[in-house]
């Protein structure tokens, strides 16, 4: 059994070795790792960092948008199971055995990851930060209410697939939409999903944080439109 995980990256560099040294670090047992790095147009050296390390595949995905960068990793991919890493270091790569266990035992093709709210979070002391929540709020209730599904989130980085649910899949957008295109039309075709909490430890816009308002909105439209057509 083979894990590959996609790690889309756009201008990281101040993270990018670190998150990379934690990937390799993890150890899964049987199950062996692919690392596959995806650089999307990075111009502060990001790709050139990709390049001289060891012991991973890297790729440039001239397309722009995050959702590009995952397309061209899960298509390049040779693992049985698939995983989205961001670049950063908002998520702890250790995760990884508790992500794809429902895979491995059989239970689903289709696991996300929920995030375990840090105790003390700064960021609560913004508007910013309270938008923001509603906006995930909104976004888990639309899913579930018009696919029936039962996920406690749909926003987590950590998701992971069967290679060969992820090939039977068209996914259009080359957004941050990308996981939520993916996991509506598998919700469609009848897969269930299963939740796993995860470890997160938030970053700010001024740490180079780029999802924003926006990409919730059309987020929001993606996953209303993808109910009624394809």
């Amino acid at each position: 059994m083979k894990l590959s995980i996609v790690i889309p990256a756009y201008n990281e560099k101040g993270t990018f070795a670190e998150i990379i040294r934690r990937v390799q670090a993890v150890d899964l047992g049987a199950v062996e790792k692919e690392i596959i790095v995806v650089d999307n147009n990075s111009s502060d050296g990001t790709y050139e960092i990709a390049r001289s390390l060891t012991g991973v595949k890297t790729l440039r995905e001239e397309r722009p948008g995050k959702g590009a960068a995952v397309k061209a990793g899960f298509k390049n991919a040779t693992g049985d199971i698939l995983l989205i890493q961001d670049a950063d270091l908002e998520y702890d790569p250790n995760d990884y055995a508790a992500v794809i266990k429902p895979i491995l035992d059989g239970r689903t093709e289709a696991v996300l990851g929920v995030r375990i709210a840090p105790e003390r979070d700064a960021r609560r002391r913004k508007s910013l930060y309270w938008i923001s929540w509603l906006g995930n709020k909104a976004i888990t209730w639309t899913t579930n209410w018009l696919y029936w599904n039962d996920a406690g989130e749909y926003e987590g980085c950590y998701k992971a697939f069967t290679k060969r649910l992820v090939d039977s899949i068209e996914v259009k957008t080359d957004d941050f939409d990308y996981d939520n295109e993916l996991v509506c039309k598998l919700l469609r075709l009848g897969y269930k999903t299963v939740d796993v909490p995860i470890r997160y430890h938030p970053r700010s816009y001024e740490e180079g944080k780029k999802i924003g308002w926006r990409h919730g909105f059309k987020i929001l439209w993606t996953i209303v439109k993808l109910r009624f057509v394809d």
